[in-house]
């Protein structure tokens, strides 16, 4: 017995109406003390209040389950990604109620005012839609899904607990890879802000031969077919295939820094991802290789349909390490996995003149043997602080050391082009647009 009473009052809410009420009565129970010929008036009023009170009661819980609810969560969460959730209700119960919900989303969203109210005719269902955005990588714990209930009458209100928790893995952005991977089926890229390249020259990977259409190059005419059909003829060529495209992710300290809530670690994945999809999409061959002080992950390249599962896993298990880049270990691993000649797209960051220094005689080796693009990234803060008028003499002072840091970023870019190694400095949003953007660069040059 004192186990359900306990349950009984642990479920049980007064609501601001029933305070309210009891304000009222009081305030008449004054007005009787100085005004006697109020009479029975806050009595009546009071055991009016009790009445309606226990009413209440045996309206909500006469019945044992009035509610049904139940969240409605994809099986992983995508990173730096609006995913949406919902939360299912059915009301069991035979009269209209109002219905508070709160879902317990996990502690790193900090949202502590996730509170839905609605409103639930008898038998009816509802489902109800919200979004969470994580900004990193890794498992999340939802608690219950609560409920608290009320009758019209609204005195008071009963909670139903549901769910029993579950744990959700938040996973690199694939949102973003199946946006891209849809457009780039549709050939709508430059929705995205892909740039459309057009290809110089043409391959040595032969198509197919098409009639002739106005603007095909005369030098592709096909003088035999054309014989043969009485048309003009060409040849159509495509781009060469089977190409092997790496992503070189550097996990040292300095891909640590934050960027909206974001590391430039996850910044580096999400734009991997996107770049590694297009390129099997492109009928190339992907790969993927992690380093910090020493190497983390190696994906050999391939353009199997599973081969994009295999490169998310790997992402979605990566960390930030907290020692310098191991470049000797980097250059051996790349000459030992990596045979024939690749697109290795080099993802890291550089602050000064003098971390790029310590690392280019190894960038050299390897742009010796591969394509190597070098990525790294535009400090928008500094940018910020060096665009800001100065004040004072502390002013001047900051700006002037913002400049300077922007300068050294753009000395980095003259350095890597004068030891033909190719770069890409951009800001951490639109790190895969300008990705893409290169790669497709690339391909259409025939630089691989």
């Amino acid at each position: 017995m004192k186990k359900v009473s306990g349950l009984f009052y642990k479920n049980l809410f007064l609501t601001n109406r029933l305070f309210t009420a009891l304000g009222g009565c009081v305030v008449l129970f004054l007005l009787s003390f100085f005004f006697p010929w109020v009479g029975i008036i806050p009595e009546l009023a009071f055991f009016s209040l009790i009445v309606l009170l226990l009413s209440d009661l045996l309206m909500l819980y006469r019945v044992k389950k009035g509610i049904f609810a139940k969240r409605h969560a994809p099986e992983r969460l995508s990173n730096n990604d609006d995913n949406e959730l919902g939360i299912y209700i059915e009301n069991w119960y035979p009269f209209n109620i109002s219905a508070g919900i709160i879902d317990e989303i996990p502690f790193q969203f900090q949202k502590r005012d996730l509170w839905f109210d609605t409103e639930l005719k008898p038998q009816q269902r509802k489902l109800i839609n919200y979004i969470l955005r994580p900004t990193k990588r890794g498992e999340y714990e939802f608690g219950l899904v609560r409920v608290f209930v009320k009758s019209p009458l609204k005195l008071i209100s009963r909670r139903y607990n549901f769910g029993k928790g579950e744990t959700l893995p938040v996973y690199p952005s694939f949102l973003q890879m199946r946006k891209y991977e849809l457009m780039a089926i549709s050939d709508h890229l430059s929705e995205l802000g892909i740039k459309k390249m057009r290809r110089l020259g043409h391959s040595l990977e032969f198509e197919q031969v098409k009639n002739y259409v106005q603007g095909d190059d005369f030098r592709t005419i096909n003088w035999k077919a054309t014989a043969r059909r009485g048309s003009l003829m060409v040849n159509s060529y495509t781009d060469e295939k089977s190409q092997h495209v790496y992503c070189v992710i550097d996990k040292s300290r300095a891909m640590k820094m934050p960027f909206e809530g974001l590391s430039l670690l996850d910044y580096a994945i999400n734009a991997s991802l996107v770049l590694s999809n297009i390129a099997l999409l492109k009928e190339d061959k992907a790969g993927l290789i992690t380093v910090a002080e020493k190497i983390g992950a190696v994906v050999p390249a391939d353009r199997k349909p599973t081969q994009i599962n295999k490169i998310l896993e790997v992402l979605y298990k990566e960390k930030t390490r907290y020692l310098e880049t191991n470049m000797e270990l980097l250059y051996s691993t790349i000459r030992n996995v990596i045979k024939q000649r690749s697109l290795v797209v080099f993802f890291t960051n550089y602050e000064s003149i003098s971390s790029l220094q310590r690392q280019l005689p190894y960038l050299k080796r390897i742009a010796k043997f591969h394509l190597l693009l070098v990525v790294f990234f535009e400090n928008t803060e500094l940018k910020k602080l060096s665009e800001k008028p100065a004040d004072d003499v502390e002013g001047i002072y900051i700006k002037t050391i913002a400049e300077k840091f922007a300068y050294d970023k753009k000395l980095i870019v003259k350095e890597l082009a004068k030891n033909n190694i190719q770069s890409i400095l951009s800001t951490p949003q639109n790190l895969t647009v300008n990705t893409i953007n290169r790669y497709l660069e690339i391909k259409a040059k025939q630089r691989i």
